[in-house]
């Protein structure tokens, strides 16, 4: 989206000029000034990580494929118990995915890692400007031959297109999978994010956990008869062992931890808005300045007009998703994961003197203790432009305390859990003590 920044008309003819390309053709925003995605050198652990390599300060135990996916993932710091696994084939290796032989996917807050068995191992990594860069690495290179990370551009075919929005993001998608896993496209795809039902997540994804009553779309798969299709939803619930639906051997685990899943959906959907929000206003502010100096007027490093309007706009979409505005409600009962993930999670959490931590985990009525992501840690929340981080901290100080003039639409946090967030926000440094 390209913004036209008032009082002057005039501003219509240069924008148009930045928004198109030598051939006159409307191209990806982030591909336009100032972000330039594609033609940017990335600063992100991946190519931090190559450094190392290459200098050989790092070296990647290369005995096996396993071998070498585990310490990549020691390398960027991502726990194995995060491990869940996909079986749709909604990926760059569809040929090597399916319900016998599940993707699997790692995460830690700032990286993610998938592997098909057989495959090159997928690497995405954060740029706090460009958004998540993609990488492959293939771990069957021949010994004689460094490993190296191939920045892989064609990833953004699904993730900075259709499925994202519009900028280069990280998604869970649940899908009706037929039973090689092929996505069945007349009952179409979902983004999942953390507004997403839960009766509606998790289609081609295995699940472990304990839910209760309510149903998801895990672990089964469905069979078109005609214009029908039948899901036989039950087989699929309060799964805990997987060890029935495919050979876990080469996987060394039996489950895909719900909390898990939920967490992966709240954090992918939440650095997406990170990112969209932060190149708005990079762009709005590019933008202000390209026609000031364009008209000889100062230059001016606040943001005024519409860049002003289009950084508030953007600042509301953060301040929601950190506040998990509309979340969805759990089963009655919660839910219930394994010990694992949770542990190992929190290992990363900074804590107040009291131990509280954004990463305390609630699970009976909502996912989290403490309704305030802990993405206000992420190498996004960060280094968001000046103007926008200014923005969001002044409305989240706000809300906590109770005075912003949009108080009533974040009415479900209660007083005792604001001074909490506001506690924890305070001691862990990302707002300022009152």
């Amino acid at each position: 989206m390209f913004y036209c920044l008032d009082p002057l008309n005039s501003c219509t003819v240069l924008f148009a000029c930045l928004a198109l390309g030598a051939t006159g053709r409307a191209e990806d925003a982030y591909e336009a000034a100032p972000i330039h995605y594609s033609a940017s050198v990335a600063q992100d652990a991946t190519r931090e990580l190559q450094k190392a390599l290459d200098a050989g300060t790092l070296t990647l135990d290369r005995t096996d494929p396993q071998a070498t996916l585990r310490g990549l993932l020691k390398a960027l710091h991502i726990p194995e118990a995060s491990l869940v696994l996909v079986f749709s084939k909604t990926s760059k290796q569809n040929d090597r995915i399916s319900p016998a032989t599940p993707r699997r996917i790692y995460f830690s807050d700032n990286a993610y890692v998938g592997y098909a068995l057989g495959g090159t191992i997928e690497v995405a990594t954060i740029d706090p400007r460009l958004g998540p860069v993609f990488y492959l690495l293939d771990p069957y290179e021949e010994l004689h031959k460094p490993l190296q990370f191939v920045r892989e551009l064609s990833c953004l075919s699904c993730h900075g297109g259709p499925f994202s929005p519009d900028v280069p993001g990280v998604l869970v998608r649940s899908v009706l999978p037929s039973a090689d896993g092929h996505p069945i496209t007349s009952q179409g795809t979902r983004v999942v994010d953390t507004t997403t039902p839960f009766e509606l997540r998790w289609g081609g994804w295995y699940v472990t956990g304990k839910h209760g009553a309510m149903r998801h779309m895990g672990n089964v798969t469905a069979q078109e008869q005609g214009e029908v299709v039948k899901l036989d939803l039950q087989r699929g619930q309060n799964v805990t062992d997987l060890s029935k639906f495919f050979d876990h051997g080469p996987y060394g685990r039996t489950s895909s931890d719900i909390v898990a899943l939920m967490v992966l959906e709240h954090q992918t959907s939440t650095q997406n808005v990170l990112t969209k929000a932060n190149q708005a206003a990079l762009r709005a502010m590019y933008m202000q300045q390209s026609l000031q100096r364009e008209l000889h007027e100062t230059v001016e490093a606040q943001p005024v007009g519409s860049a002003r309007r289009i950084i508030d706009h953007v600042a509301e979409d953060v301040l929601d998703a950190l506040l998990f505005k509309d979340e969805a409600v759990l089963p009655d009962g919660g839910i219930e994961g394994g010990a694992e993930f949770p542990e190992a999670f929190c290992a990363s959490a900074p804590h107040t003197a009291e131990g509280r931590s954004l990463k305390d985990l609630q699970l009976l009525t909502r996912l989290f203790k403490y309704r305030c992501s802990y993405m206000v840690y992420s190498l996004t929340f960060k280094s968001l432009s000046p103007p926008l981080k200014e923005t969001v901290l002044a409305r989240l100080a706000a809300v906590l305390r109770g005075h912003d003039p949009q108080q009533a639409r974040y009415e479900y946090l209660g007083k005792s859990e604001r001074e909490h967030i506001a506690t924890i926000l305070s001691e862990t440094g990302v707002l300022r003590a009152r």
